[in-house]
């Protein structure tokens, strides 16, 4: 779960990590008192769950109350990467000597947590990685020990921070490292930039949590935006499904998440473009299934719709009664369905299915030629 900039600031400021003066508008009105409260020049800054904000228009300095406000207007009526602005952060202009970057992540590879810093904050940052990953400092965290204070001096010294600033740099490398022990998956300052004024200030932040692990912080559950979130994923939630929305045409029913990756991965050798990413699951009941088949059914890019079962703990003949449960209850929508199944009371769901007259197959290779064929999209 992504929260949004002025959240994660929020957050940042109970862990005493400086960042600008500022409060968040839901109106360009709003925005103009603000500005007036604020004084001199101000920031207005779109709050949208998407990167590129800077490219995009969506960050612009203002130099008096009028033109903040003007800005904003602007700003809450266009969207950024298919995104619709509506609020935006107002801050005060902070005088900037020099952007850094600084997160800790989670690193899958050695499953451990990692402090990256970079002396090219902002969005040079990008660029770095790319052209110059040698100015990228990872360090491994051992999370039995913690964050070590010589490891964010190493940190300090691999970006060139002058030594007046590294007390206050870690300061804000632990703070990140409390928050990010609060089941977050990425803790993020971009840029951290080294002001004449105020030393080190986080001028943006970014924080993901971990879904799975809100049930412990409701305090964090209550700050997801639905709005800046897909739709069907929002719905496949309420039934403890497990979806990701895709780009492609074919959509995927499957119980497992290793099936459900090895189902996207023969659709697109065969051809085809997988619609989304879907685990039901082990143990599934019909009503499960059919709340699933309604997501599909749902999306207009969806042209068919490829069922691919493997029953374990799973019995066919529940998924297969779940389907028509879901085609009765959607006897209106045409989508073709392929369906594949095998295992545990395979036979009887095909029994099931056959009383539908639905399409169905016996190995992998076949159901996903199907599908793409009813589909009605020419190979690639």
């Amino acid at each position: 779960m992504k929260i949004q900039e002025y959240q994660a600031k929020h957050i940042f400021q109970k862990y005493e990590i400086p960042i600008p003066r500022g409060q968040v508008a839901l109106n360009a009105s709003f925005v103009r008192q603000i500005a007036e409260d604020l004084g001199d020049k101000v920031v207005v800054k779109a709050q949208v769950l998407v990167g590129g904000r800077g490219k995009a228009g969506g960050i612009r300095l203002a130099d008096d109350p009028d033109e903040a406000e003007d800005i904003a207007t602007e700003m809450m009526g266009m969207e950024i990467n298919g995104f619709p602005v509506h609020k935006v952060l107002v801050e005060e202009a902070v005088d900037i000597k020099k952007e850094l970057y600084l997160s800790i992540g989670t690193d899958r590879t050695n499953a451990s947590p990692v402090i990256i810093a970079s002396e090219y904050g902002g969005i040079d940052i990008e660029d770095a990685a790319e052209e110059a990953p040698e100015k990228i400092t990872r360090i491994l965290i051992d999370p039995l020990i913690g964050l070590c204070d010589f490891q964010i001096r190493r940190l300090a010294v691999s970006i060139d921070l002058p030594r007046k600033h590294w007390k206050k740099f870690t300061q804000i490398a632990n703070a990140l490292w409390q928050i990010y022990k609060n089941d977050a998956s990425l803790v993020e300052i971009n840029p951290l930039v080294i002001s004449e004024q105020n030393g080190l200030v986080a001028l943006d932040g970014k924080m993901t949590i971990d879904d799975n692990a809100l049930f412990r912080h409701p305090e964090l559950a209550d700050l997801r935006d639905l709005d800046m979130e897909n739709s069907f994923e929002v719905e496949a939630q309420k039934y403890g499904i497990t979806y990701v929305h895709m780009t492609g045409n074919i959509g995927c029913l499957v119980n497992g998440a290793g099936l459900a990756m090895a189902t996207m991965d023969i659709l697109k050798l065969k051809g085809g473009e997988p619609a989304n990413f879907l685990d039901i699951g082990g143990g599934a009941s019909a009503e499960k299934v059919s709340s699933a088949l309604h997501i599909l059914f749902s999306d207009p890019q969806v042209k068919a719709v490829l069922v691919n079962i493997f029953g374990g703990i799973t019995r066919c003949d529940e998924i297969a009664r779940g389907i028509t449960m879901a085609l009765s209850e959607h006897n209106h929508i045409k989508i073709p369905l392929v369906v594949r199944l095998i295992g545990t009371n395979a036979e009887e769901g095909y029994k099931i299915l056959e009383k539908q007259n639905l399409p169905v197959a016996h190995t992998f290779s076949e159901a996903a030629e199907k599908a793409i064929s009813l589909s009605g999209v020419k190979k690639k």
